[in-house]
Formats: structure tokens, C-alpha cells, sequence
């Protein structure tokens, strides 16, 4: 039986590399919800953009509108990397509207009401999340795990110290990794073996002529190479994520345990992994480790065909 699950993203062009791909296979996954917040670039074209990306590939997936700020501060937007709305600059076609309501309520409906435990799956800051569990703790008795793009244990990408999604909400992670559920953690240490290099691009967009693989493609070739990776290419964080619920055994892993930083100073926002157990704290992380480059990039070209 497929996964039921409900995705939270801030599109960001990663975050459509993970919807498609979650929307490309049913087998595995089945798409409750995609609940949006502000992050990669603000709500008001995140929003947007995951409707566009939902519309293109045909679903009838609900999306709503989520947080506009973390539960503390405000969102920064990364436009380095995404551009000012979020696609670098990829036009859509508009998709339809908001499904009314907002996230955290849907979040903490939908799971209430699911016959089947459900798994949270996280890509952007966790603050929708955060505010669905904060609100109604009982909810967790029929979550079945949390998955989450987020943190480093060794070095950040938006701070020394911190990887973005966790700095952008790190009292919004701090809770998930509190709550009591199994939480799945691909960090940049994972990602980072997601490397989608010129010749990657070129052979996905080889694979067929349809209109969200094509788009999906002019997306990517947006995103500059990553000078944190020697410009070999720019890693695909998000479908990290979505990969391990369709064939987990591309990846192996380590149980561990892991908190936040949320102190004011430079280390704001560090995932503290405790990958060799220095701690002795209990485990409430599966930490992704390594994947199988070659079979992930297989699995987005063999899915990503099946899209209109």
C-alpha cells in the first residue's frame, strides 16, 4: 500500500523536483496534501509556484497556505539560488487556487481523520509543522514518522554553523525533533551526493519530451553551481526526501540523537548530531548517510517521464 503522506515545501526549485517526483509515483506515495510556507523566497510566491507545479503535472492534490514567518523573526529568502520568485525566473502556466484554509489546520485534520498512520514529510523550515503538532500534541499518535530535508552535522550552507531550513525556523525543528515521533533527517552531508552535474541535467532532460520533465530541466539550469562543491554541480536537497519513501534502499543510515542550537549568536540554527553517541542521549533521528547517486538520478528520469 502506498505511503499517505503530506508534504510540506516552500517552492524553491528543488522543492518541484520533489513534488513532481512525489506526484510521479502513486505505487509508493499517496499525496494527502502539500501544505506551503514562506522560506526559499516569501508566501507570496511559494504559494503560487507549488499551484503551478501541481496544475502542470495534472494533480488534484489539495495545497494550502501556510506560515508567512517562523515562530520567531522572519523568513529570509535565498535568491541566490532560487531567484526572486522562486523558479529562477521559469514562468508557468498560473494553477488554480488555494484550497481554503490554512496549513497547520489541514495538517492537523487530515492526520486526525487518516485510517492509516500518516508521515510528515518536511522540505522547507518547519514551521507548519511545528504549529500542527504545538496545537494538538494528539495528533502524533497516528503520524508514523516525519522526514525532513534539513540541518548538517558537519558544516552549513546558510551560516557556518547552520543549513537553511534549519536556521530558518530552528525552534519550528527543535519541536519536531522533540515530539516523540521517528524523524528521518537528510542533511547536506546526503545531499551533497545528490549532485546534479551539467551531464545529469543533460541526460534527465534526454529522457523525453514532456512538459513538466522539460520544465523541471529549464528550472534546474537556473541554479548556479555550488561553489561549496568545487562548481561540479548544485545539489537536489528536497527530493532526498521524497527518494527515500519510494526506494529506501538507495540510502543507508544511522540512528542517532540530534537538537537544535537556538541560542542568539553565531551557532543559531546548528543541527547537533550526535552521529558516534558522545552524548548518550536516546536516539530520535535516522540519519540518511549515503546514497546511491546513480540509482537516485534512475529514479527521477523513470518517474519524471511519467508526467504530462
Amino acid at each position: 500500500m502506498p505511503t499517505p503522506i503530506i508534504l510540506d515545501c516552500d517552492p524553491g526549485t528543488d522543492d518541484a523536483f520533489a513534488l513532481l517526483l512525489a506526484i510521479a509515483s502513486p505505487e509508493e506515495i499517496d499525496l494527502l496534501a502539500v501544505t506551503v510556507a514562506g522560506g526559499n523566497v516569501g508566501l507570496d510566491s511559494t504559494l503560487p509556484n507549488a499551484l503551478a507545479l501541481v496544475a502542470l503535472a495534472g494533480s488534484a492534490v489539495p495545497v494550502y497556505a501556510g506560515a508567512d514567518r517562523p515562530l520567531l523573526g522572519a523568513f529570509e529568502s535565498e535568491v541566490r539560488v532560487h531567484g526572486e520568485d522562486g523558479l529562477g525566473g521559469v514562468v508557468l502556466p498560473p494553477g488554480g487556487p488555494a484550497t481554503p484554509g490554512i496549513a497547520a489546520d489541514a495538517i492537523r485534520r487530515i492526520v486526525r481523520e487518516s485510517p492509516a498512520p500518516v508521515t510528515l514529510v518536511g522540505i522547507g523550515p518547519a514551521t507548519n509543522l511545528a504549529l500542527a503538532i504545538m496545537t494538538e500534541p494528539a495528533i502524533l499518535s497516528n503520524v508514523d514518522q516525519i522526514v525532513l530535508m534539513t540541518g548538517a552535522w558537519a558544516e552549513g550552507n546558510r551560516t557556518p554553523a547552520a543549513e537553511f531550513n534549519a536556521w530558518s525556523d530552528p525552534e519550528g525543528l527543535a519541536v519536531l525533533l522533540s515530539c516523540g515521533r521517528p524523524v528521518v533527517m537528510a542533511t547536506l552531508e546526503l545531499t551533497a551526493q545528490a549532485l546534479c552535474t551539467p551531464a545529469h541535467l543533460a541526460a534527465l532532460r534526454g529522457a523525453g519530451n514532456r512538459r513538466c520533465l522539460q520544465a523541471i530541466c529549464d528550472i534546474q539550469a537556473t541554479v548556479p553551481l555550488s561553489r561549496r562543491l568545487n562548481g561540479a554541480g548544485a545539489p537536489l536537497h528536497d527530493p532526498c526526501a521524497i527518494a527515500y519513501l519510494i526506494r529506501p534502499n538507495l540510502f543507508t543510515t544511522r540512528a542517532c540523537s540530534a537538537e537544535m542550537d537556538l541560542g542568539p549568536g553565531p551557532s543559531r540554527g546548528r543541527s547537533l548530531v550526535d552521529r558516534w553517541d558522545r552524548t548518550g542521549r536516546a536516539h530520535n533521528v535516522i540519519l540518511l548517510e549515503t546514497l546511491d547517486s546513480d540509482g537516485f538520478f534512475d529514479l527521477l528520469a523513470e518517474r519524471f517521464v511519467r508526467l504530462p
